[in-house]
């Protein structure tokens, strides 16, 4: 199951105009509104302190796309799954609380199916394995990393589109 998004829009108080709550359940108004296609639910309420714009992430925390789940990888599992690895290993750093790594979750879902047997992709959860973070010096989550013979290659970091993270693996891996 692909993660949701629920946008909440607060208004000025000063518009007469907004409703104290408004619903669009369909992606296209969101895509007008410069909001990701994720967003199912918009809500508009009156604020004293102006306009902002909320979003929380909502789903589980496994990636999974069409039936695709990327496993977790922990300190006790690192040296064998990543370390060892004859094939490339892309690896992302999350967090449970973070929307940003649950929006990019089905992306690197999507990559682990496509590049399968050419490339292995994990994911670890940095609040409860903060020891590797930090000796890799994970200063900021979503993080992929790729690694590959037992080496730090290369990082990127933030929700990034599908295509910057391909560029990435590419310099890595023979195709998809």
């Amino acid at each position: 199951m692909a993660s949701r998004i629920a946008v909440s829009v607060a208004a000025p108080a000063s518009s007469p105009s907004a409703s104290p709550v408004a619903s669009v359940a369909t992606p296209s108004v969101a895509l007008r509104r410069g909001l990701p296609p994720t967003c199912r639910a918009l809500r508009a309420r009156r604020s004293s302190r102006g306009a902002a714009v909320v979003c929380q992430a909502q789903g589980s925390q496994d990636t999974a796309i069409q039936g695709h789940r990327v496993p977790d990888v922990s300190k006790s599992t690192w040296q064998s799954l990543v370390m060892e690895s004859e094939v490339p290993v892309l690896v992302q750093f999350w967090a449970s609380w973070c929307g940003p790594c649950k929006m990019i979750d089905p992306i690197v879902g999507k990559l682990s199916k496509e590049y399968e047997g050419k490339l292995k992709c994990y994911k670890l959860n940095t609040d409860e394995n903060p020891d590797i973070a930090t000796q890799l010096g994970i200063r900021s989550i979503p993080t992929m990393m790729i690694f590959k013979n037992g080496e730090k290659k290369d990082a990127v970091i933030g929700a990034v589109p599908e295509s910057t993270l391909v560029s990435c693996i590419d310099k890595y891996v023979d195709g998809r």
